[in-house]
């Protein structure tokens, strides 16, 4: 099992883990079945009234998909639709409205962002990055901007989306920005987001879930709109396969972080 849970019955706050650090926690196949299954099954869980989101180690919250499932995956011929297994690895895409905090150490990037976007909100140590690095390799990054451009302002989305993997933010950009909410020492993420939790959990369960609701139908007329868009300008806009695996295997020259 790569996707580790832990319940504190006491403060009705679960811990969900990503548990693969040797591969900065990147989301295999399994996992992202073990991930819809988990958030499906708290929804009976009455006793879990808030949830974290983390990643196992210090090196990474979640790198997004692995490289090794991507060829796994059969996709239709038609521009107009796309199997992506990362769709449903979030609450909100599992009908969960119980609210989720994500504590983010070390990089967080691509397919993380299905995950941090649907959390209530993000709390970072000060040595987290986050980037995007589609462009880089010839992906149309469009699933994940959607998500990120919730959270951040037009020009700092567009920035790091276009700039790849030459660029990272850094934990205190996403601050100022407004996509992390609370700043921690390294490696403090985890325990400020479980007192947050823990703090949430102890208030009426309706009126937090109702709240959690209200605040998503704010952005979700926009939010879908965009998201019906995005299979087909990822059939069209992406490289195949084989081009993208070259590019992956280039050597970079580095990166700066702001």
């Amino acid at each position: 099992m790569s996707v580790r849970v832990e319940r504190d019955k006491e403060t009705g706050v679960a811990v969900v883990t990503l548990d693969r650090p040797e591969k900065h926690n990147a989301v295999t196949l399994g996992m992202a079945r073990e991930l819809a299954a988990v958030w499906r099954g708290f929804r009976y869980e009455d006793e879990i009234r808030a949830v974290v989101v983390t990643g196992a180690g210090q090196r990474a919250f979640c790198t997004g998909i692995d490289r090794e499932a991507v060829g796994n995956i059969p996709q239709p011929s038609s521009p107009y639709t796309i199997d992506d297994p990362l769709l449903t690895i979030g609450p909100k895409a599992n009908d969960l409205w119980k609210p989720v905090i994500a504590a983010v150490e070390g990089m967080a990037c691509g397919g993380a962002f299905y995950l941090l976007g649907e959390a209530e909100f993000l709390v970072a140590g000060e040595d987290a990055t986050f980037f995007d690095p589609h462009t880089t390799y010839g992906m149309v990054s469009a699933f994940e901007t959607i998500h990120m451009a919730q959270r951040m302002p037009y020009g700092e989305v567009a920035r790091m989306a276009l700039m790849g993997t030459a660029e990272r933010v850094s934990a205190r950009r996403a601050y100022e920005t407004g996509l992390v909410s609370e700043l921690t020492a390294p490696g403090g993420a985890l325990a400020a987001a479980r007192e947050a939790a823990a703090v949430i959990a102890g208030h009426p369960t309706e009126a937090v879930q109702g709240t959690v609701r209200a605040l998503w139908s704010a952005n979700e007329a926009a939010r879908a709109q965009a998201l019906a868009h995005a299979p087909h300008l990822v059939t069209l806009g992406n490289l195949p396969p084989e081009r993208q695996a070259g590019l992956f295997t280039r050597r970079t020259t580095g990166y700066r972080t702001r």
